[in-house]
């Protein structure tokens, strides 16, 4: 049962109404001692509670009787209800414990699709924290789609639990995580295994939108609407509709825009620039940041109540360093990867090598690892991928000159690659021709000729 509380009749009578016609039973109650009591009684599966249900305590009311909710019903979810202008009073209900707040004026499709995510994120568990054991990575690949995902360490594995509890439903979430762990891919997982996975998946990279295309870029444009609109153009958001739009570097976002971005998380409607239409919008809101959104809070570099529309569930992802058993798994993956890219047969990893990868600290998480064997695959001559290898590699890494840096893949030729592999080789070796060739996988006379080739000779530093 629903428990709607509320001191307007008309109010209970339109959601009494409306329940109805979904198949789930409701009642209406007009005071907090009436909803305790109906609590008290059992059978309760969800509160409804507006915040200002009694006009003269200007929602102090409201917010006492939600705490008291929570106190004698800390797994009962419940959704505030409060309109635009007081939206701090719901801030405040969702640091108390609400599981999401709906602003007036509503439509019927809103609060139904609030109801239904609460009440799934119950029944999955989602809201209960990690399970204290690890989950079967094996159990987990029966019942989602995680094939783009590496992980058997037990902090990835429980990541991936969650993520499959909170996929089915629309509840909004916020993954966060260092730089490089992989952030897009759960953002991915979550659509690739909930019922939108047929519709459209948008990618927003927020940190690259300023504020002054903020709204062209987010709701799109009629023809005319600006100098240079020659044509009318769709936003993101109408993109999205009927899918998932994932907002990459959420905590980029300037103040003004944030604004904007609440406006339509708040109502899914949205105003396309040039004209005063509104437009509503089916879409699942996930984001991601690398920055601590608390502490930008704090600063008043981001605004509270985004942040609670958009936390509605969290994911951290962890970084690399917090989960070493994964890296054989991904070293293996990637050097899969590259070498099918580049047309050629798979280095093969020593004991040594993988230890020492397993050792790094990776402030780069997945992604530093994965351009670090990309290079690898691209200036390693022989079979095998050893220690010396990746020594020369992270050398090649941190060293301050031009001629001997190494750039990410695609940024120079393969000449251009080899080139400064052999260069850095002969320095490191102080000019050892056959140690070079032996680190490279090379016979001293095919070395002597890409020596020649690149104009180098055994004394180069």
């Amino acid at each position: 049962m629903i428990l709607i509380v509320d001191d307007d009749h008309s109010v209970l009578a339109s959601m009494e109404l409306l329940f109805k016609q979904h198949g789930r039973p409701s009642r209406g109650v007009r005071s907090a001692e009436e909803a305790l009591t109906a609590l008290e009684a059992g059978g309760c599966d969800l509160v409804i509670q507006d915040m200002n249900f009694s006009r003269e305590t200007n929602g102090e009311e409201g917010l006492a009787l939600l705490k008291r909710i929570r106190q004698r019903h800390p797994l009962l979810p419940v959704i505030l209800i409060t309109a635009w202008g007081n939206i701090s009073l719901a801030v405040a209900g969702m640091k108390a414990g609400a599981a999401d707040f709906i602003t007036k004026p509503w439509s019927n499709a809103q609060i139904t699709q609030a109801v239904e995510t609460a009440l799934r994120l119950v029944e999955s568990g989602a809201r209960g924290g990690p399970p204290n054991a690890v989950p079967d990575r094996a159990a987990l690949d029966r019942q989602f789609d995680f094939s783009m995902i590496t992980g058997e360490d037990p902090a990835m594995l429980r990541v991936l639990d969650l993520v499959g509890r909170v996929a089915p439903t629309n509840a909004s979430v916020l993954i966060s995580g260092e730089s490089g762990t992989g952030k897009e891919l759960i953002a991915e997982a979550l659509h690739r295994n909930s019922p939108r996975r047929n519709q459209p998946f948008v990618k927003v990279n927020l940190g690259g939108i300023s504020s002054s295309l903020f709204e062209s870029e987010m709701f799109g444009h009629v023809k005319g609407a600006f100098t240079d609109a020659h044509h009318a153009r769709q936003g993101r958001f109408e993109l999205a509709h009927g899918g998932t739009i994932f907002l990459d570097e959420i905590g980029d976002l300037e103040l003004g825009s944030q604004v904007k971005l609440l406006r339509i998380l708040q109502d899914r409607t949205f105003e396309v620039l040039g004209s005063s239409d509104a437009r509503a919008v089916d879409v699942r809101v996930i984001s991601a940041t690398n920055r601590d959104l608390t502490r930008l809070v704090d600063s008043g570099g981001f605004r509270e109540d985004l942040l609670y529309r958009l936390n509605l569930i969290s994911v951290r992802l962890p970084s690399l360093r917090e989960r070493r058993g994964d890296i054989p798994p991904l070293v293996g993956r990637f050097l899969q990867r590259c070498a099918h890219r580049y047309g050629r047969e798979p280095l093969r990893p020593t004991d040594s090598a993988l230890r020492w990868l397993a050792e790094r600290d990776w402030p780069g998480n997945v992604r530093q690892l994965e351009q670090t064997l990309e290079r690898a695959v691209l200036v390693v001559r022989g079979e095998c991928l050893n220690l010396d290898d990746l020594r020369l590699l992270a050398e090649l890494e941190t060293r301050p000159t031009v001629e001997r840096s190494l750039p990410s893949p695609g940024s120079m030729t393969l000449d251009e690659m080899e080139r400064a592999m052999i260069t850095t080789c002969l320095a490191h070796y102080h000019g050892n021709v056959t140690r070079v060739a032996e680190v490279l996988g090379l016979s001293r006379g095919a070395l002597y000729r890409r020596m020649e080739r690149y104009g180098l000779h055994p004394a180069a530093s």
